[in-house]
């Protein structure tokens, strides 16, 4: 019975993670022969000041998960009181989920176009002139980032709404016999019971932002003026495909995998380590 998802871990995963790690020590292009060649990748990744300004194009669109988290819970918070209409404001919410992400990645672009652009209009309508977002090099990380907000917003509010709902009402009306206000039970319930969904999406989210790549692509397709926009993953994709320099974007792979490894493992440990406190 686990013998079908065994062999397709084996063939999908485990033996390209392998041949990528091969093809990191190689010169290989793509196509023809993989030559040895040792650390070399490895030590130009060092001097490569497009390899290092894209990761921390990456890292900086990564301010984007603590924003689209507090925005989330705070909307969540708002569609629990059970008013009117929480069921439509659920779907509006969700609907950037599911929709196509080249699609709103497009819509996006049109939005922030510096003539003729909605954000623009909008803001010329109290006087503001805006930029050209997209080609300016001190906005376009920010109103990428203001997009990959809006786009996961909806998941993460059903998530922590599911959370929040199913705290146990006992609990809020054990700490009001006892005398506690709104701020002492959302810091003493609410919040510590929404812990493991919080942890989720921060491990998620993270595993994600690394990953950036469509958004960028579609909006920004040569990286952005000065290269402001451009993320790792966008990055490796140009050295592979474009530039045909298959064993030096499996380089980067390599370091952007064990990257999000340590991040992620530093988070696990300090999500036990909490836990212990708790206890």
């Amino acid at each position: 019975m686990i013998l079908p998802p065994v062999i397709g871990f084996l063939i999908f995963t485990l033996f390209p993670a392998a041949y990528a790690v091969f093809a990191s020590f190689t010169d290989w292009n793509g196509i023809g022969q993989m030559n040895w060649v040792g650390l070399r990748n490895f030590q130009v990744m060092l001097t490569d000041n497009y390899f290092w300004t894209s990761l921390w194009n990456t890292f900086f669109m990564m301010i984007g998960i603590p924003i689209g988290l507090i925005l989330s819970f705070i909307l969540a918070s708002a569609l629990s009181r059970g008013l009117k209409g929480t069921t439509f404001f659920r779907t509006i919410y969700y609907i950037p989920v599911i929709s196509s992400l080249a699609a709103i990645a497009i819509m996006w672009q049109w939005a922030y176009n510096g003539d003729y652009g909605l954000v623009n209009q909008v803001l010329a309508l109290v006087g503001i002139k805006g930029p050209n977002w997209l080609q300016n090099v001190h906005t376009v990380k920010p109103a990428i980032v203001a997009m990959t907000v809006w786009k996961g917003l909806g998941y993460s509010m059903l998530l922590y709404l599911a959370a929040i709902q199913s705290v146990p009402q006992t609990f809020y009306e054990a700490a009001e016999l006892d005398g506690a206000n709104s701020w002492q039970k959302f810091k003493n319930i609410t919040w510590p019971m929404c812990k493991p969904v919080t942890f989720f999406l921060v491990i998620t989210n993270i595993i994600g932002g690394s990953q950036l790549f469509t958004e960028v692509n579609i909006m920004t397709p040569t990286g952005g003026t000065e290269f402001s926009s451009a993320t790792i993953v966008w990055y490796i994709w140009q050295k592979a495909f474009k530039n045909f320099q298959m064993g030096y974007a499996s380089a980067m792979s390599i370091v952007l995998g064990i990257i999000i490894f340590i991040v992620t493992a530093l988070q696990f440990y300090q999500n036990r380590r909490s836990d212990y406190k708790l206890g």
